[in-house]
């Protein structure tokens, strides 16, 4: 399979995911990881080629949501989300496209 653009990769399957940027996230990007949080234990969050903090909006929207969640650059994301994955601990991903 192969996909360009950033990618949503929740329990229900990997999804294209609209936000290029973090800045470009807005509350309806959000709404499918809230819809299945009951499914996986927390979110990994790609944040692109490098490190960045998340916009306070989308910590308070999942924080109110009940989702935890962890921001890394997309790489260190999708490596965490493998070992995660391979210890049986259900883990669900957004990861920015680098």
């Amino acid at each position: 399979m192969s996909h360009s653009g950033s990618l949503l990769i929740l329990p229900s399957g990997i999804h294209g995911w609209r936000p290029a940027a973090l800045t470009d996230i807005v509350s309806d990007d959000l709404a499918p990881i809230l819809a299945e949080k009951a499914q996986f234990a927390f979110l990994l969050i790609g944040t692109g080629r490098a490190m960045a903090l998340l916009p306070q909006l989308v910590v308070q929207h999942l924080k109110a949501g009940g989702v935890a969640v962890e921001a890394m650059d997309t790489g260190a994301a999708v490596r965490t989300y493998n070992i995660l994955l391979a210890e049986d601990r259900p883990p669900a991903a957004a990861l920015i496209a680098v």
